[in-house]
């Protein structure tokens, strides 16, 4: 029987925790897709990623800050290539409407 998963529903997510939320979506040897929820949370260390990332901001608001100190402000319905070892960190999610990132990890 197939399942469907609404991956804008958040009912899963315990927003008193205040941590972001992780799901996987799909794992393959070669890629892995996976769902975000940001609600004000940003990084304290830089990701250095062995993998590419694509990404897409499904909900919210958020800004990606590059080590060399420039940054880009995502809205709704944006996407992003980051490079495999682009140093970046998150330095901005909304909390209302909460961030629903959908991102794609590849070699």
């Amino acid at each position: 029987m197939h399942k469907t998963h609404n991956i804008l529903n958040l009912d899963d997510i315990d927003f008193s925790q205040n941590k972001e939320a992780f799901q996987d979506i799909l794992k393959h040897k070669h890629f892995s897709i996976e769902r975000i929820v940001s609600y004000g949370q940003s990084s304290e260390d830089w990701y250095d990623q062995d993998s590419n990332e694509w990404l897409l901001l499904l909900q919210g608001r958020a800004t990606i800050l590059y080590d060399n100190n420039t940054s880009i402000q995502l809205k709704k319905g944006d996407t992003l290539f980051i490079p495999a070892h682009q140093k970046h960190k998150v330095s901005y999610t909304s909390k209302k409407p909460p961030c629903v990132w959908l991102t794609v990890f590849f070699k």
